[in-house]
């Protein structure tokens, strides 16, 4: 439980992480950020989410961006 304190990520679901990310950033700038091809050819959130929830190296990269912006631009 304590390991849960310090996680950013905690108590986000990845639909609500990739949405934001999609409000802010859109469909274009994330695939700049993350090379995959469900954010290239005709992006959705619900065939995105079914991507990145079957590939764990996929998803990794998309936490990290959202990561990285909420170190930066979007810290509180």
């Amino acid at each position: 439980m304590t390991e849960q304190l310090n996680n950013p990520l905690h108590g986000i679901t990845l639909k609500a992480l990739l949405t934001e990310l999609v409000d802010r950033l859109g469909w274009e700038e994330l695939a700049l950020r993350v090379n995959i091809n469900c954010f290239k050819s005709d992006p959705s959130i619900k065939s995105s989410l079914t991507f990145l929830r079957r590939t764990p190296w996929a998803r990794a990269q998309v936490e990290a961006v959202y990561l990285e912006l909420l170190e930066g631009p979007w810290g509180k």
